[in-house]
């Protein structure tokens, strides 16, 4: 796993212990969604529901994969190396990242504006720092939008054991506190 990829695999898991116990459960990704789920205002039922069952999916296949002992809890050694593993949670993470992509473009024109994504971004508990040089690596158009598949696919490289040099080191890379 490339240094990059095991620096993102510890933000996730702290994000995912979304109420801070040192463990990841259920009730973390019942959280999340919550919080990710308010700040979509804008968004349809059915956009509501489809991330309300990515996050659910995630969790279940989290649980079936990573639970080692049974506890029902994921501990950051269980999560640690095997989070990345395409084989176990692509299709996983193709749903989560179409889900919340979707959820960022409310009114369908296939455009994400930069607003949204930071409250969507911040709702999940990334940096709200890293979150603007996340969506400026992604390219902005002149009217500071990214596109639904650019956002879709930045999620899924996210993901990925191997890749580097992908817009989403940006949520891992140290930033000033202003």
């Amino acid at each position: 796993m490339r240094t990059e990829a095991a620096k993102r695999v510890e933000l996730v898991f702290s994000l995912f212990d979304a109420n801070g116990n040192g463990v990841i459960d259920s009730a973390d990704f019942d959280l999340m969604t919550g919080r990710v789920l308010e700040a979509a205002t804008a968004s349809d039922d059915g956009a509501k529901a489809a991330l309300r069952t990515a996050f659910r999916n995630w969790w279940t296949t989290l649980a079936t994969e990573l639970d080692a002992n049974g506890d029902g809890v994921i501990t950051v050694e269980e999560f640690r190396p095997f989070v990345l593993d395409p084989k176990r949670f692509g299709p996983t993470i193709a749903e989560f990242a179409g889900a919340l992509s979707a959820l960022g473009d409310p009114d369908g024109d296939g455009l994400i504006e930069r607003p949204l994504f930071l409250s969507l971004m911040k709702a999940i508990g990334f940096e709200e720092a890293n979150i603007h040089a996340l969506f400026d690596a992604f390219g902005p158009d002149a009217d500071d939008r990214i596109t639904v598949s650019t956002w879709s696919s930045g999620i899924v490289d996210y993901y990925a054991p191997d890749m580097a040099g992908i817009p989403g080191d940006e949520l891992v890379a140290p930033r000033a506190v202003a």
